[in-house]
């Protein structure tokens, strides 16, 4: 009876201390599984390099611990690929965030150019008959002419000859034949104002001026005094620096967003903090075959001639904005070559890598077409790490959406 009473009491004791381990199990704050407990300890710089417990890596930096998210609360809604650090880690990496936004878009192009004469006002000055250039009034590239200064003198026979002509026209009192002369003088270049005074006087001059036929700076003068030139020299040329043209060029993915109109920002190394605003004039519709950039034409005005040609500068294109669309910063875009992703933060120290598809990308912003919503927070520091360990198991899915509601937005 005794072994028996014994028995029974050691029975009933293991009974309570059953009750009472179940107890202590189910004290808030402690472990209940090892559902909580890291799966390994991997290195920040180096995914690859893994251990079963706390320690140093290669590069002397604490190891970071990996939890089974599938064993966190929430992670059946998320899809896999999402990973859970705590908030110790998350401070030590310095992980920062920021939320998808929309916003007005405009895109600036930075590029530079090189200042030159506005061809439109730009004229080259050709004789129209063979012949010796007797005297020249301008001696050197970047003189300043005005309209009906004399350029030059030439003597050429051909001249002499179609003045000659115009005087027997006179002697006959032919009309058709005055017509026929004088037509051929004005066609030859010569003014009215000297074929008046070849009617008046009644003979030839053998050396005849040639004016300007609008004000400027001479450019490309190629003549001296004694020259013999004929028709298709290029003797001179006069440009206008009233206004200027900017030539610019800009790389292939950008030359989409150009065109006619677009207002312009320029600034000068010589002239600091000086600038001019000017428009896009034409944008060639061929690329350079080498070196992949469109060319740009742009347009200032120069009334004070401070912009002269073969200046170096500095534009921006300012682009036509658009209405809001969504943006990120240009730094939580993951670029791997085959995919760009991004680090969505989950909260409660979830992330998990998704895919997203760009559009255009300025120096602090990147267009997001899809995979992500506005009011989304994404990594923006630290999420090569993050990235690294979410995409190995990730679907690179948004969201997993109910059965009901459809597929999951796919990149």
């Amino acid at each position: 009876m005794k072994r028996l009473g014994s028995i029974l009491l050691g029975a009933l004791l293991g009974a309570l201390l059953a009750i009472f381990g179940f107890w202590l199990a189910g004290v808030p704050g402690e472990p209940q599984s090892d559902a909580s407990e890291p799966l390994y300890w991997v290195a920040p710089m180096d995914s690859n390099y893994r251990r079963d417990k706390p320690g140093k890596s290669p590069m002397g930096m604490d190891l970071v611990p990996v939890y089974d998210e599938a064993g966190t609360a929430g992670g059946d809604d998320i899809g896999p690929g999402a990973i859970s650090v705590s908030p110790e880690v998350v401070n030590n990496l310095g992980v920062r965030t920021a939320v998808a936004e929309r916003q007005r878009w405009q895109t600036d192009i930075r590029t530079v150019g090189y200042v030159s004469y506005d061809e439109d006002l730009l004229v080259h000055i050709h004789p129209r008959v063979s012949g010796w250039v007797e005297s020249l009034y301008v001696k050197t590239a970047g003189d300043p002419v005005t309209e009906g200064q004399p350029l030059y003198a030439l003597y050429s026979p051909e001249l002499v000859n179609a003045q000659e002509e115009f005087l027997l026209a006179l002697k006959r009192n032919n009309q058709s034949l005055i017509t026929a002369a004088s037509s051929r003088l004005r066609a030859l270049h010569l003014s009215e104002e000297f074929i008046d005074n070849l009617r008046r006087r009644g003979t030839s001059v053998q050396t005849v001026t040639f004016y300007a036929v609008q004000g400027g700076v001479v450019d490309e003068l190629q003549i001296r005094e004694g020259f013999y030139v004929q028709p298709g020299t290029t003797m001179m040329s006069i440009g206008e620096l009233d206004q200027v043209w900017v030539e610019a060029e800009v790389f292939e993915r950008q030359a989409t967003n150009l065109e006619a109109g677009l207002s312009v920002t320029m600034h000068l190394d010589y002239v600091p903090g000086r600038s001019w605003e000017g428009q896009v004039d034409y944008v060639y519709p061929s690329l350079d075959p080498k070196l992949r950039t469109a060319r740009v034409r742009l347009r200032f005005d120069n009334e004070d001639g401070a912009l002269k040609p073969n200046m170096f500068a500095q534009v921006v294109i300012h682009g036509a904005p658009d209405d809001a669309v969504l943006v990120v910063p240009r730094e939580a875009v993951i670029r791997t070559g085959t995919q760009d992703r991004v680090v969505l933060n989950l909260g409660e120290g979830r992330f998990k890598s998704i895919a997203v598809r760009l559009g255009r990308i300025s120096e602090s912003a990147v267009e997001i077409l899809s995979g992500l919503e506005a009011g989304d927070t994404v990594v923006t520091s630290a999420q090569f790490l993050l990235d690294s360990e979410s995409s190995k198991s990730s679907d690179f899915q948004r969201m997993q959406a109910p059965m009901d509601h459809g597929s999951a937005h796919h990149d």
